[in-house]
């Protein structure tokens, strides 16, 4: 799906870690709102949620994940198709969202830290107005490499 863009970013590496830019303005050309970051531990699995004006650069900064992205556009000849990507501190890929594209993501290391970067026009679309599917739905049918994920209540 071209809608969704793949970015992969360099880093500086020596004995104490690693060190890369993740964004640097107008690249991609985005006003970006404001960030945000979950945590989570190994087998959680959040997700899936988006919404109609929000476009997201999402990254995972430590750890491991298993990002899934579903088209979820009704007149979209993708609809309900998705793309997998693994993204971690080690490889520094970083997705680029569109609006009505649904995430979803696996903590695949121990721990991991998730960071989203979002760009919308207006308030914030928070949880209680976005769409969301469950990460088994049927009709998506995505296979992921675990059966009994941790949930929150919401993605029961």
């Amino acid at each position: 799906m071209k809608e969704i863009k793949l970015f992969s970013n360099t880093a500086f590496k020596d004995h104490r870690g690693y060190y890369w830019t993740n964004w640097i303005r107008g690249c991609p050309k985005i006003n970006f709102n404001h960030d945000k970051f979950s945590i989570s531990k190994k087998n959680v699995l959040r997700g899936l949620h988006g919404d109609k004006k929000t476009k997201k650069l999402v990254t995972c900064v430590y750890g491991k994940v298993l990002l899934v992205v579903v088209d979820f556009r009704k007149e979209s000849k993708n609809y309900l198709k998705y793309k997998k990507y693994i993204l971690s501190h080690q490889n520094r890929k970083q997705v680029l969202i569109p609006q009505n594209f649904l995430n979803g993501f696996l903590c695949l290391s121990n721990n991991c830290v998730f960071h989203y970067k979002l760009s919308y026009k207006g308030k914030y679309v928070d949880a209680k107005d976005q769409i969301s599917a469950k990460w088994n739905d049927k009709n998506i049918n995505i296979t992921w490499p675990i059966t009994k994920p941790i949930l929150s209540k919401r993605d029961k």
